[in-house]
This record gives C-alpha cells, structure tokens and sequence, in this order.
C-alpha cells in the first residue's frame, strides 16, 4: 500500500513541481516503504515515489515529453535523492476523451 507522501523529500517534489508545472492536481506518493532493503534504498524512507500530476503545460505533449517536462523541474533530485519516480501525467481533459 502507498501513502501520501509528506516527508521532507516529499514536500520539495511537490513545491518543485507546483511552481514549475502549476498543476490543477498533484499527488506524490512515498512507495519507498515497498522497496526497503532493496537497490536505491538509502533508509531515509524517501528514495521511491510515484507522482500523479495534472497540468495544462502536458496538453499536446507525448508521454515521454510530459516525463521529460516532470523530470526537468525536479533537476537534482534525480541525480541522487530520488532514486526511482513513477509518473502518471495527463492534461486536463484527457481523461475525457475516448478513441473511436
């Protein structure tokens, strides 16, 4: 089971990407606790997170661009602190939209 996330690792992942993405919703979820004694486990309790991320900035983007947008405001956590990060980012909308 995930829980939200709220430890100081946590709370610079959020502020990073609100100021940079400005998303409409966001949540980052701490999964370290699933992935303890394992690889990138630093024992912080904050080295696994799965972000879940609305933000008009993704509207027209692939998926990997969202990932790449997403990555790029997070900068430094990626080269050593975070040690593994999901990534669900939509636009607004498109959840609504259904393939013929």
């Amino acid at each position: 089971m995930t829980a939200p996330a709220t430890g100081p690792v946590a709370a610079e992942i959020a502020a990073r990407l609100a100021a940079a993405l400005t998303p409409s919703r966001l949540e980052v979820i701490n999964d370290s606790a699933q992935h303890a004694g394992h690889m990138g486990d630093d024992g912080s309790g904050e080295s696994h997170f799965t972000v879940v991320i609305e933000s008009a900035a993704f509207a027209g983007q692939s998926r990997l661009a969202r990932q790449r947008l997403v990555n790029a405001a997070l900068g430094d956590l990626m080269a050593g602190t975070v040690h593994a990060l999901a990534i669900r980012a939509t636009a607004p909308g498109d959840n609504d939209r259904r393939d013929a």
